[in-house]
């Protein structure tokens, strides 16, 4: 069983920054392929970003692209999504998830391929 926790939301202005970490415990994300999704009041959970388990292949939203960007730190067995540029767009609570594991060939944006999810973090853009 993955365990993640969310950090790093809060309320910024927009044209601002802000850097979200994804943390497990329980047992390792390096063989895990990690996404990041978003949900906003009355919207459905879309995906932002995602990252092999090597780091090899990242993914974004087209609404995303150029603005955010997703890292993982193994040793610190952490994922990160650095967001820029931040618009009242953004706005959302943003989990992480976690693929099935054991260094599956490819990552994906369909929610359904991530059984392990986060509590989530809210991000809040003022404009």
């Amino acid at each position: 069983q993955v365990q993640l926790v969310e950090s790093g939301g809060g309320l910024v202005q927009a044209g601002g920054s802000l850097r979200l970490s994804c943390a497990a415990s329980g047992r390792t994300l390096s063989s895990y392929g990690v996404g990041w999704f978003r949900q906003a009041p009355g919207k459905e959970r879309d995906f932002v970003s995602a990252i092999k388990w090597n780091g090899s292949t990242k993914l974004y939203a087209d609404s995303v692209k150029g603005r955010f960007t997703i890292s993982r730190d193994i040793p610190r067995n952490t994922v990160y999504l650095q967001m820029n540029s931040l618009t009242s767009e953004d706005t959302a609570v943003y989990y992480c998830a976690a693929d099935r594991g054991r260094f599956q060939d490819t990552i994906t944006a369909q929610r359904g391929a991530y059984p392990y999810w986060g509590q989530g973090t809210q991000v809040t853009v003022s404009s």
